[in-house]
């Protein structure tokens, strides 16, 4: 009890908002005494919590990641809510820029039966969606965007769901130092506007996805009247979903 206080002083010291949630994992996490000093001393230090711990918890499940990876964000779950809403058993699911594989895991622990595959171009994350992802069934492809993707899925996706990065560059030094220090720039940095990889994924979703199919993916609020702009001018009819709890925005772009 007394090593679990002064560890809860230390990351309160350290400016951590949850230090008695930390706390209590780290503890938990930590072999010994002396690991537990040194998960202590890196987070202080600003190493995000998921990272020292090796996964984060996404949707109810524990996602696998590790330093450098991504770590997938609660706002990121109504996403990820969203695309199981639009899958059933038999279905083909795609998690684009799937990053650990969070999406991807809520899909198969909710949507019995679906064909599920997850890709994205960072062999680190890869390695860690193939962890999380192990025993669900799921097809997990390393290449740049969709170019991972078995030619056989073209013209057949039911469900083509993207994480993209948005965003817009000069609001990247803003992120918190977790963000900035820890996590590649590629998956937070959406180019000038924050939409460049989003207008990427809306060109080549019509190929992918089959009669009624769906390309899903979440943007800011002030970002949703160009980003459904593009899905118009795509040929597919949008839609926008909105979770005032999680603070998060979804548009859907159904052929």
């Amino acid at each position: 009890m007394v090593e679990y206080e002064l560890v809860v002083e230390r990351l309160r010291a350290a400016g951590c908002v949850f230090a008695e949630e930390e706390a209590r994992l780290l503890v938990a996490a930590a072999a010994d005494e002396v690991a537990l000093a040194r998960l202590v001393e890196r987070r202080v230090e600003g190493v995000p919590l998921e990272h020292l711990l090796g996964w984060a918890e996404f949707g109810g499940l524990r996602v696998a990641v590790e330093p450098g990876v991504f770590v997938p964000r609660r706002r990121t779950e109504f996403l990820a809510e969203s695309a199981v809403a639009l899958a059933r058993a038999g279905s083909v699911v795609v998690d684009l820029c799937c990053g650990a594989g969070a999406i991807a895991a809520v899909v198969a622990a909710s949507v019995p039966g679906v064909r599920l595959f997850a890709a994205d171009v960072d062999p680190v994350a890869v390695r860690c969606a193939r962890r999380t992802l192990a025993g669900t069934g799921a097809v997990v492809c390393e290449g740049d965007f969709d170019a991972a993707l078995p030619e056989g899925l073209l013209g057949g996706v039911d469900v083509l769901v993207a994480n993209v990065p948005y965003v817009p560059s000069e609001a990247v030094e803003w992120m918190p130092s977790e963000a900035r220090l820890h996590e590649p720039r590629t998956a937070l940095d959406g180019g000038g506007d924050g939409l460049d990889v989003v207008r990427r994924l809306i060109g080549v979703a019509p190929r992918w996805l089959g009669s009624g199919g769906r390309v899903l993916f979440e943007v800011g609020s002030a970002q949703v009247e160009a980003a459904v702009a593009e899905v118009e001018a795509a040929g597919l009819v949008p839609r926008v979903r909105s979770c005032a709890e999680r603070e998060a925005t979804v548009v859907v772009g159904a052929r």
